[in-house]
């Protein structure tokens, strides 16, 4: 009798450890855990119903949201739900078609801001040293002057152009995330997977690349939600300082700097459901990135 028929297992492979099934049930598992937090589904809805509304533009609303409809300073009503401004324009209309410059201009600078952050900070924190320091005493610099202050300067000098203001909001936005990449890569550069791929002989770049910068892309997804809603916030103050989208656009901080001044005569709806629509937008972002950070943290 052979030693295999005694023991057939001799002959069983040992089990394959499979990484990258690995982390597609770990991506499902967060995804499921995910679409069971009300936070996330009332920010996402929220957030899909101006994405509606700045994709549709004037073909969904209820008027032109330029169009003077001879009715002035109306309160809401049932023609009207949001009422109407001091040049008879729809209220209602102009909010729906407002979303459109926001949601173009917020994420564009966002995601750049979040791109150039990770890529500093990666560098920051896994060479560290003299190259830490200066970037570190750069970044520092920054943040010690206002965001807004900043971002006058900068369209002060060069116009106040849509890609102006995008790539301003971008490069504020960029030094925050780079702070809060350069921190999550210093915790995975102590790590063994780390110190064996440096024992291995592999280059810097493909450690940061293909070694740390999947295990910290959770907080990167994290930081773009937050900076969109940052985003969204910064671009509506520009537009309400006279430096960000300029006129006719129905820009929501635009809009809330035309009429804020009717509020005294008691004509507030003009400027309210844009303060409302930003608020929302705002408090949607937040919501969405709470709940993805309560799940990668889980």
């Amino acid at each position: 009798m052979s030693i295999e028929s005694l023991n057939p297992e001799i002959l069983t492979p040992p089990p394959v450890y499979d990484a990258v099934a690995e982390r597609r049930l770990a991506r499902k598992e967060r995804l499921r855990l995910l679409v069971r937090r009300p936070g996330f589904i009332v920010g996402l809805l929220i957030l899909l119903f101006w994405l509606v509304c700045a994709i549709g533009g004037d073909k969904i609303t209820p008027f032109h949201p330029l169009d003077d409809l001879g009715v002035s300073r109306q309160h809401p009503s049932a023609e009207h739900l949001f009422g109407t401004d001091q040049l008879g324009r729809d209220v209602l209309s102009r909010v729906m078609a407002g979303a459109r410059d926001v949601l173009i201009a917020a994420p564009i600078a966002a995601a750049v801001s979040v791109a150039l952050g990770s890529l500093i900070g990666l560098v920051m924190g896994y060479y560290r040293g003299l190259i830490d320091e200066v970037i570190s005493r750069f970044i520092e610099a920054m943040l010690s002057i206002p965001v807004v202050l900043i971002a006058l300067l900068i369209i002060s000098v060069l116009g106040a152009s849509r890609a102006v203001v995008i790539g301003t909001v971008a490069v504020l936005f960029t030094p925050i995330v780079a702070r809060t990449v350069r921190a999550a890569t210093l915790a995975e550069g102590q790590l063994d997977y780390v110190t064996a791929a440096r024992l291995r002989g592999e280059s810097g770049l493909f450690v940061m690349t293909r070694e740390i910068l999947p295990n910290i892309s959770g907080t990167i997804v994290v930081e773009l939600t937050v900076r969109v809603g940052y985003a969204v916030f910064t671009i509506s103050t520009l537009s309400f300082l006279g430096a960000g989208i300029q006129p006719p656009s129905p820009d929501w901080g635009l809009t809330i700097s035309d009429t804020y001044h009717l509020i005294q005569a008691g004509q507030w709806w003009a400027t309210l459901f844009p303060a409302l629509a930003i608020a929302s937008l705002v408090i949607a972002t937040n919501l969405v990135a709470d709940s993805i950070d309560s799940v990668r943290a889980a």
